[in-house]
Formats: structure tokens, sequence, C-alpha cells
């Protein structure tokens, strides 16, 4: 067959009957490359062609690679996220995400042929399987974004994760305690090595990990404030203190007198253990720390409040302390832009979503008042 022009590709049945497509090109080094593409009939191969000249007048791939979802995972967590300036516990929660979800469930299908349905097909079965949405959303988020670099990179044409709908995270109903219970808690606490760090959190609904990196330079007992500058993570195996979950969650909190008291009491014991410890301390700054001035595993101190809360019959971990700080807060007639700022989130929707019963119950009573004064 007569010969076409350099880049236009040329079409021929080979001797075993099926055809043959070739097309030449200059890769993005300016090397000559050559393409060949087989298919049953001239047809199939004069398509082939087609959408490879479409690729390259697009400047993308001639072909998808071949490389394993899981091999390319694997790269974008040691180049693109190593080098990117996410938090420190941020790489870590995807490099979980990749271990733990992605890799045993889609990792073996190569780029070239991983499509949307394979995408849904993992989801399912994390949704099968008992994970919360806000998993689900998180393992999508993190493939959406390691195929995101596979585009940029030449791997992949298009990215199939963004041709399917991302999981809800639906926000579940903040347990909280009741004034009494939390009065049980902070009892029981008094006579505890770490009771000032419940009567903290009570107090001022910080996040655990908020608490557990507070310094002592953070802490102004005379003015009665301290700042929120940092969260204590395990990352790899070792405890790391990094910046806060957002630029919010940098605050500085009041101090009420009982969280006051509590400190200073927590700091004339703290002395004391440091003089026992002797060359053993430490000297790290942690308001909450170990015997010898290190920090507190979030596990080891979780451990120890579920068990002291059993004795009290008080259920839930921290995080229902938090959020009976802020239901407290909100019920007291507190602005919800007031709240937000003092729990460190990023935005008032997500405090109105994530207490969302007590907003409801709050506009029921405001909607029973007016029609008090309206006399009905």
């Amino acid at each position: 067959m007569a010969k076409r022009g350099n880049g236009e590709g040329s079409v021929s049945r080979r001797r075993d009957g099926r055809w043959e497509g070739r097309i030449s090109y200059l890769d993005l080094t300016g090397a000559r490359q050559r393409k060949v593409l087989y298919g049953q009939t001239r047809r199939e191969v004069s398509a082939k062609l087609t959408e490879v000249r479409q690729r390259l007048d697009a400047g993308e791939p001639v072909a998808d690679s071949s490389m394993s979802l899981g091999a390319w995972l694997d790269l974008w967590l040691a180049t693109a996220v190593a080098a990117s300036d996410r938090k420190a516990s941020t790489k870590d929660l995807y490099a979980k995400m990749v271990r733990v979800h992605l890799k045993p469930t889609i990792g073996a299908v190569p780029l070239a042929k991983l499509r949307p349905t394979d995408v849904e097909a993992m989801l399912l079965g994390l949704r099968q399987a008992g994970k919360s949405g806000a998993t689900r959303r998180t393992v999508y988020n993190v493939l959406r974004a390691a195929l995101e670099v596979a585009v940029r990179d030449g791997l992949l044409r298009t990215n199939p994760a963004t041709r399917i709908a991302r999981p809800a995270a639906h926000t579940p109903e903040a347990r909280t305690l009741t004034a009494e219970q939390v009065g049980r808690i902070i009892q029981a606490s008094g006579r505890e090595r770490l009771g000032a760090l419940v009567v903290v959190l009570v107090f001022t609904g910080m996040r655990i990990g908020e608490a557990l990196a507070l310094r002592w330079d953070d802490v102004d007992l005379d003015a009665g404030t301290l700042r929120v500058t940092g969260t204590l993570y395990r990352i790899k195996g070792e405890l790391v203190r990094t910046p806060p979950k957002s630029a919010r969650s940098r605050r500085t909190l009041p101090l009420v007198p009982p969280v006051v008291d509590a400190l200073r009491a927590h700091r004339t014991t703290q002395l004391g253990e440091r003089l026992g410890a002797g060359r053993a301390w430490r000297d790290e700054g942690y308001v909450f720390a170990t015997e010898i001035g290190t920090p507190l595993d979030h596990s080891n101190v979780l451990r120890w409040y579920r068990r002291l809360a059993t004795t009290v019959d008080v259920p839930g971990g921290f995080h229902v302390l938090r959020h009976s700080a802020a239901t407290a807060l909100m019920t007291s007639g507190a602005p919800v832009r007031v709240v937000a700022d003092i729990l460190g989130h990023s935005s008032t929707r997500l405090t109105t979503d994530t207490y969302q019963h007590v907003t409801e119950a709050l506009a029921r009573d405001a909607l029973n008042r007016l029609a008090q004064v309206f006399g009905s």
C-alpha cells in the first residue's frame, strides 16, 4: 500500500489475517518513536490510530501506562507526596489508606486498565466491610489525588476516579454527657495523676491531640490563657508534634478558674516528679508528660481514661468530652461563630453540621417562645 505522511499512520493486513497499524511520532524529548497497533479488522485498527493521533494532537500520552496501580501509588507516595508541604500526619494518613485499603483491593490493576467501575467496586467493598462514609471518602480522595499526578506525568490520559461520585461522609450525631456525668468524671479524675487533663478538656473543648501537645510555654496561668500551637500524633511508630489541624485550630483560649487551679496543682506535682527523676528527666516542656518528661501516647492515655470513666459509669472517650463542652456552649446561648472559634473548627458550617441536633432543638425552643409572644 502507498506510504502515508509521517505521523498519519498506516494500516496493513498481516499474514495471520489480523490487521496492523503503525504510526511514528516525536516524544517529549524530541526522539522519534513508533507505535504498533493490532486488531481483528481494519476498522478496529483505524479507530485505534485515530485515538493515538488525537492523543498526540492534545499532548497526551500515546498509551496509558502498564504499571500497576499499586506500584504507582508507592512511587506517588515516595515522590509527589514526600515533596509536598502536607503535614507529616497527612502523609502518614495517605500511606495508611494506600497500604490498608487501596493496594489490597485494586493495587494489581494496571493503570491502563483501571476503569471507573473498578473504583466503584472497591468503594462498594469497603462499604460492605462496614467502613464509614468518612473512611470511604478519604480513600477515594487519596486515589483521585494519586491518579491526577499520573495524568500530569503522562501515564494516564484521564483520571477514572473523577468520573464517579465522591462518597458522602455523613457527620454522625455527636454524643454528649449530662452535667451530672461530667461532674462525676471530674470528681473521679481529681484523685488521678492526669486529673488536670480531664479538667482542661471539659472546660476548653480541646482535641486530645492538642492537649497532649501543650507545652508550658503555651500556658499563662497568671493571665489565665493558653495557646493551641500544635497537636501530637504517632507517625511511623514515633510521637510527633505537628502544627494544628488547620489555620483556625491555632487559637488562644481563656481559662476559667477551675482549669487554672488544676494546672497549678499539676505543675507542682510535675516539679516533684522532675526532682525524683534526676538525670533521667527529659525537659521537653510538655504540660502532660510521663514521669520522666517525655510526651504521652494517645492510646495509653485513652485506656487510662476509659478505665476511670467505667468506674463512675460515664460512657465514651475524650471526644465525648469535647462534644459535651460544645453542646453546653451552644445551649447556653453562645453564638455559633464563638463556639467554632473555641473548638478550632475551620468553619461555622462544620460546627452546625456536627451539632445539628442542638441547633434544631434551639430553633424549636425559639419558635415556641415566638408562639408565646404572639399568644398562640
